[in-house]
């Protein structure tokens, strides 16, 4: 395994962490960089900074250039997209289950399946039978692995990955730590943030 690495944090609810999140596995096995899955929740951190709502919910101009872009870049990327029904789901579940799973060999391929459920297939991430679904898919224990992420210890675990992303000074999702602190924020600093860890490792 490399030891170049870069911390990934990311939502579910996320429009832009759908396109980083489809993307980041090959582009990071290309550059020799592991990936560190920071599965996280932008509700607080958005509160934290006055905002009850997403900043596309609130200021809809800006929603309706991220739609859009969105689809551009998603034809740009080959990846399948769909404008979710419900905007921005609740991610939590699925984030529950990524924390128990983020040092996991399948944790890229969960990953990728609930951001296609909610951004390509408009899918209710939050319910727990579409979850369930995935797991088995993907050939997993979906029972156990649902009531680990339900424990009291990674419900803990969750919030305090959460409050870890604001005390770093996070705003928004996605956004990249490389391991000698340079902070990159959105899909299009991806590479660029895969370009800094080679270059500093």
């Amino acid at each position: 395994m490399s030891k170049q690495t870069l911390d990934f944090w990311f939502e579910f609810a996320s429009s832009y962490s759908y396109l980083s999140v489809m993307r980041i596995e090959a582009l990071a096995r290309e550059a020799k960089v592991t990936v560190v899955w920071r599965p996280f929740l932008l509700g607080p951190v958005f509160l934290s900074l006055g905002w009850n709502d997403s900043p596309f919910n609130i200021y809809p101009p800006k929603g309706r250039y991220m739609w859009r872009d969105l689809a551009r870049l998603s034809g740009k990327y080959g990846l399948p997209f769909q404008v979710p029904s419900r905007f921005p789901r609740n991610g939590l579940l699925a984030a529950r289950v990524a924390l128990t799973g983020a040092d996991q060999p399948w944790i890229g391929d969960f990953t990728r399946a609930v951001m296609q459920a909610n951004f390509a297939q408009d899918r209710e991430i939050a319910e727990p039978a579409v979850i369930e679904e995935i797991l088995t898919r993907l050939n997993l224990p979906a029972a156990a692995l649902l009531e680990q992420a339900n424990s009291p210890e990674n419900k803990q675990a969750l919030r305090r990955q959460t409050e870890q992303a604001g005390e770093l000074g996070l705003f928004g999702a996605p956004s990249f730590i490389t391991p000698d602190g340079e902070v990159f924020w959105g899909n299009d600093r991806l590479e660029d943030a895969l370009a800094w860890v080679k270059a500093h490792g």
